[in-house]
């Protein structure tokens, strides 16, 4: 059973003896999502630690195969879990299940999928936190760009403003899947769908100076280890997903009015400002890579939020 470290609902998780067939069950269910759906290590962590939980209340309850779990056994699960967890939280744990049991349902282990049954508690829509142009500016600038690293993070903060693509996209990055004659990127997004992004000139720019003169020093430093990994860290290794995530804070410390800003709002950045100046939902919808519409349709809210505002300020009678 693959070493992860799960949160505990109850009683502690060392008195608790896993079936041999349903860690087998679990471990072929984590290199599915591993190999075939090519999930980031940070979400399968969560997967585990979600599924774990499960398990553990299936013991505690003398549950020992998946097949005997009814859809009243994960309403009890998720019952429990009101007391301690957000609405989120459980919304994604029952996210978690659902796509066990249907693993599972394919496998033949189990004739049905009990978490389908289940509903998922009612979450508020929040709308996408996103910067003006000035803070982008300021924060893309904030890099030293006379060392080696200061290089790769210029690099990566103007591919993640100009491509929108997602820190898992972004580290699993190679050389050969950039055009830089054409401006353009290959990216492996969710579920192994291959798309192309587009570099704004400000990136490929930020690109070029990298791979000239900052990532030759880094590939050095591991001997030339990391192969064609596009973004090596300090070890000449491939940067992870949790790495880009520090470099950020330390930049958006730097930017002493930022707050809350996560890579993943560079995305939504992305977004809203294609559809402030007029970018077509659709062709917003493939550059993201959502596999429906309205994944993409949040933005409307927060472009027409930002014309309210641009409205309330400039006009005289407004």
């Amino acid at each position: 059973m693959q070493e992860r470290q799960g949160e505990s609902m109850e009683e502690p998780r060392e008195d608790l003896h896993w079936p041999a067939a349903m860690e087998h069950q679990v471990d072929l269910y984590m290199q599915y999502l591993a190999v075939e759906k090519r999930v980031s290590d940070h979400t399968l962590d969560h997967y585990f630690s979600d599924i774990e939980q499960f398990v553990n209340f299936m013991l505690r309850e003398e549950l020992r195969e998946f097949e005997r779990v009814s859809y009243l056994d994960v309403r009890t699960f998720m019952g429990r879990l009101s007391r301690t967890h957000e609405k989120k939280s459980i919304a994604r744990k029952l996210s978690a299940l659902r796509s066990l049991y249907e693993f599972l349902r394919r496998e033949g282990w189990v004739e049905k999928n009990p978490a389908k049954e289940v509903r998922s508690p009612k979450l508020e829509k929040k709308l996408p936190t996103f910067l003006y142009q000035d803070a982008v500016d300021r924060l893309l600038n904030t890099p030293d760009t006379s060392t080696p690293l200061g290089l790769r993070d210029r690099a990566l903060l103007e591919v993640l403003y100009a491509s929108g693509v997602r820190v898992s996209e972004l580290v699993a990055l190679d050389i050969p899947d950039l055009d830089l004659s054409q401006g353009m990127a290959l990216v492996f997004g969710k579920g192994a769908k291959e798309r192309l992004v587009l570099l704004g000139s400000q990136a490929l720019k930020a690109l070029q100076n990298y791979l000239a003169h900052g990532r030759p020093s880094l590939w050095q430093v591991a001997g030339g280890v990391a192969g064609h990994a596009l973004f090596l860290n300090k070890n000449g290794t491939r940067l992870s997903d949790r790495s880009v995530r520090r470099i950020l804070d330390k930049y958006v410390l730097l930017c002493a009015d930022m707050q809350h800003i996560s890579p993943h709002t560079l995305r939504h950045t992305f977004a809203t400002h294609l559809l402030d100046n007029g970018a077509d939902l659709r062709a917003i919808q493939e550059l993201l890579g959502h596999s429906s519409l309205s994944s993409t349709q949040i933005y409307t809210h927060t472009a027409r939020e930002h014309l309210e505002r641009v409205y309330t300020q400039a006009h005289p009678r407004a």
